[in-house]
């Protein structure tokens, strides 16, 4: 089948509202797109709970609810959260204490934030439960957007038509809460491709509820295979519909790529992760939140490093030309934002400052302004600023035009991954994995000091090392040094309004060190400082901020290669620069079961992709680990405990850690 078209990098329009006063003298918000309310102050909240919580039997459902997984919830028009919010709060009142509870829902013309909570004003008994969604509320960019509501409760927002959105939801939904404006006010919206869009992603006996009995939905329901029964409604509606799909139909979405049909589910108590760098220790935590088990092994404890004052970019650089990886970044982007601000709302491992990337010469101010035309975003996300804007921004004269991330940040990474590596239910063992013996019982890894850990799954994170496993040994790695310098900045010395990006990266100064560069050298692991690698950072911070290296040499810096300090790191990068995230393919059996490929790329064998049972890969992630990182430990996670995933499935099928096996032999490499 063809791919379904993924929604361009642009930002959404939002919901137009108007307050009328309803029958209570309060005011309530309609919308003058649909003509239509979003509830009623008097009993909206009555409805909810008689039309989406009664219709799908969640009181019991929830109380009866012992899976690993979580019970997942779907539906069709966020508005102002009121459903979900009240799902949550059933949840909360009926389900046993391990329980947890997936959202999911879609909305094509999001609410502003200052208008969301105004609106869920209405309801002062949700509003501790309120200020945890309108303080997360995402920015108005088509996509997924992961907020995490509380320890329980996960909900992801899907931007865009719903229809579409589903068709690019990647998970199983136990129940629908079939919602949305009026069929008679939204065609748009109630049309056939979003009924099999929600069987497909059915699980067996998933039920449905919806305020309509419109006979477009009606059959739009029957035609997709649900069972539909009429019910009594609510207060003036006198039948509304419910009903379930016994039998969904079978997920044709990876006919042509059979390879990346993800394995089945398997148990998760105890997973050992391999690599405490940002990419494993965001696994961990990413797990443990989850209420699995976690083992953290690593070579050293970066808690015992001491203050190496280092400093990290979040930050992306976009495709001019819309592309599977430019989606992924920019996801990965908005999506460390969020976890940044829940995970340390103090901000003692981060700052929200900004980044941006100046445009240095004729060619890349052409391509930034080629960028702006192509993609929409809202200025939140991302704005271009001339010279004298620019110059504003980074808080010195720069000497040219730029593209600005206004949310964007700086990162202490070291603290962060000791953060995450002390999240509760993660255990640290020093120690070097050397090899790894597993398959469906699970896995075994043996230490260097002939100690070994049994655990069910394994996560593979330790960047350019992440091949050196006999199950590995077949992906790509290229491994990447990088040096970074640091200037110990006299009193007096200038400071910078933003992370500034051109041929490296400089962020303002913190704890009265300047950090800056960083050195590119494909293929080398030399972890030896070199004087040489201070000498080309320092050309290159004067070449992209010249007025301000000028000021730190009158305040008294002493700007010189020989008086620098460094630190040297070795990257990971795939041959097309996009992770690795995923489950680990048996990469002989891949090249047995689709040898075919070789001689005819459009025969493809109807085979599942074998992969090393319970073994997953997070790597790869370059210099824009802190954009990526994170999103990929979600990814699998989510994949590991069996929930719906925080991206969609092209982009989830394009990290897949097999992609390089397939084009190696349909290219014959």
């Amino acid at each position: 089948m063809s791919l379904p078209p993924l929604p361009p990098l642009a930002g959404l329009e939002s919901a137009r509202l108007e307050w009328q006063r309803d029958e209570t003298g309060e005011s309530a918000p309609r919308s003058t797109r649909f003509d239509d309310v979003y509830f009623s102050r008097h009993d909206g909240r009555a409805e909810t709970e008689h039309v989406f919580l009664a219709g799908n039997d969640l009181p019991r459902r929830f109380a009866a609810w012992t899976c690993a997984r979580p019970f997942t919830i779907a539906e069709t028009g966020f508005g102002t959260g009121l459903n979900m919010l009240c799902a949550w709060a059933c949840f909360d009142a009926h389900a046993p204490p391990g329980a947890r509870l997936h959202l999911v829902s879609t909305e094509r013309y999001p609410l502003s934030r200052d208008d969301l909570a105004r609106a869920l004003t209405a309801w002062p008994d949700l509003a501790p439960r309120a200020e945890r969604l309108v303080r997360q509320w995402p920015e108005p960019v088509a996509g997924v957007h992961r907020l995490w509501l509380d320890a329980r409760v996960t909900l992801d927002l899907h931007y865009g038509d719903a229809a579409e959105r589903l068709a690019l939801l990647e998970g199983q939904v136990d129940a629908w809460f079939l919602d949305g404006f009026a069929p008679a006010r939204n065609p748009e919206m109630w049309r056939p491709e979003l009924f099999a869009a929600m069987a497909a992603r059915s699980r067996p006996g998933a039920s449905f509820a919806t305020f309509t009995c419109a006979g477009a939905v009606k059959r739009g329901l029957a035609a997709a295979g649900f069972a539909w029964r009429k019910v009594p409604g609510y207060g003036r509606k006198r039948e509304m519909l419910a009903g379930e799909i016994a039998s969904p139909p079978a997920d044709s979405r990876r006919q042509r790529t059979p390879w990346f049909r993800p394995p089945p589910p398997r148990p998760a108590g105890h997973v050992a992760v391999i690599g405490a760098g940002i990419a494993g220790a965001s696994v961990a935590a990413a797990l443990a939140r989850r209420g699995v088990t976690v083992t953290l092994v690593d070579r050293f404890d970066r808690a015992e490093l001491g203050p190496l004052h280092l400093q990290g970019a979040l930050y992306v650089k976009l495709a001019v030309e819309a592309n599977l990886q430019s989606r992924t970044y920019l996801a990965g982007l908005l999506h460390s934002r969020r976890w940044l601000a829940e995970l340390d709302p103090e901000q003692t491992l981060w700052r929200p400052t900004g980044v941006l990337q100046l445009a240095l010469s004729d060619k890349e101010q052409a391509r930034q302004a080629r960028f702006l035309d192509h993609h929409p975003l809202p200025e939140s996300v991302v704005r271009g600023l001339d010279a004298e804007a620019a110059s504003a921004a980074a808080g010195t004269r720069v000497a040219g035009p730029g593209l600005d991330y206004p949310n964007a940040a700086w990162v202490r990474p070291l603290a962060l991954c000791v953060r995450l590596a002390r999240t509760p239910g993660v255990r640290f063992r020093r120690g070097e994995v050397t090899a790894l013996d597993g398959g469906e019982a699970g896995w075994t890894l043996a230490l260097a000091d002939g100690a070994s850990i049994a655990a069910d799954q394994v996560v593979i994170a330790t960047a350019s090392e992440a091949a050196r496993f006999a199950q590995t040994a077949a992906l790509p790695l290229q491994p990447v040094r990088g040096q970074i310098s640091q200037l110990a900045l006299p009193e007096g010395a200038p400071t910078l309004g933003r992370v500034v990006c051109a041929g490296g990266y400089v962020p303002p100064p913190a704890d009265g060190v300047l950090n800056f560069g960083a050195t590119f050298n494909p293929g080398d692991t030399d972890l030896a400082e070199r004087e040489a690698d201070h000498a080309a950072n320092l050309a290159e911070l004067e070449r992209g901020l010249p007025h301000f290296v000028a000021a730190l040499r009158e305040a008294g810096a002493e700007l010189a290669p020989g008086r620098l300090t460094g630190r040297v790191g070795v990257r990971a990068a795939s041959p097309d620069k996009s992770p690795y995230a995923g489950p680990v393919p048996d990469a002989e059996a891949w090249r047995e079961d689709y040898a075919v490929l070789a001689k005819d790329a459009t025969r493809v064998p109807d085979l599942a992709g074998r992969h090393h049972p319970g073994l997953w890969i997070s790597a790869a992630h370059g210099s824009r680990g802190l954009a990526s990182a994170p999103l990929c430990a979600e990814l699998i996670a989510s994949r590991i405990c069996d929930e719906p995933l925080p991206l969609e499935w092209p982009l989830v099928d394009h990290l897949h850690p097999g992609r390089r096996v397939i084009r190696d032999l349909v290219r014959g490499g």
